[in-house]
């Protein structure tokens, strides 16, 4: 069950990354790089930290075969179809919240201490991110453009370790863990919440915010 929420997860991924080329106007080609990238990148990050070898997607055919078929589905869908101003948001909120939680229960299972647990979640759900804004010439990355998108992810993480201690089952645990970064994302997003912000860091109306 768990690696079938994964490859959810990494679908949505991999969707994500083709949106993001879309938008950027790259080509198919480009489209499928950034599926790539976008899918397989936290993991293999985490899987370095950690020294798992061989690097989980190696030989993962299964997984493999999702993001092709999930990225050139989406090519084909885009060549005929547009899709509403919001849908990349959706797509990359259902990613960050899957993937997240399965950085977590790996990092749990490699023996982790609890803020390593987090750390490295957090780093599974965003680098795949950050990595597609950067090729797709985003700057700053979504990551550091919305305040509650790291922050979802580690309520996540946290959510997941508090049930894992408690011994809470690990699907149910990771269900309702991914569910809380989703909540918390979306309702950043469709009601435009942020952290609050330093006042002198705001640029003055009608002034460049590097004037005096």
């Amino acid at each position: 069950m768990l690696h079938v929420l994964y490859l959810a997860g990494v679908a949505a991924f991999a969707a994500s990354g083709v949106l993001a080329a879309y938008r950027a106007n790259m080509d198919p080609f480009g489209g499928l790089v950034l599926a790539f990238a976008a899918s397989i990148s936290g993991g293999t990050m985490r899987d370095l930290i950690l020294d798992r070898r061989p690097l989980y997607w190696t030989h993962d055919w299964v997984l493999l075969t999702v993001i092709i078929c999930v990225g050139v589905g989406t090519i084909v869908y885009l060549r005929f179809w547009s899709l509403p101003r919001k849908s990349l948001l959706v797509v990359d909120a259902v990613g960050l919240s899957v993937v997240t939680v399965i950085g977590a229960r790996a990092a749990i299972a490699a023996g982790a201490t609890p803020l390593a647990v987090i750390i490295l979640a957090v780093l599974t759900g965003v680098a795949g991110e950050v990595i597609r804004d950067v090729l797709c010439g985003e700057f700053p990355p979504l990551l550091l453009r919305e305040d509650v998108y790291a922050i979802a992810a580690l309520a996540g993480a946290g959510c997941l370790l508090l049930l894992h201690h408690l011994g809470a089952r690990p699907t149910p645990a990771a269900a309702i863990s991914a569910g809380v970064v989703f909540a918390l994302r979306m309702g950043a997003v469709y009601l435009g919440l942020h952290l609050p912000r330093p006042q002198h860091l705001r640029p003055r109306p009608g002034r460049r915010p590097d004037a005096d």
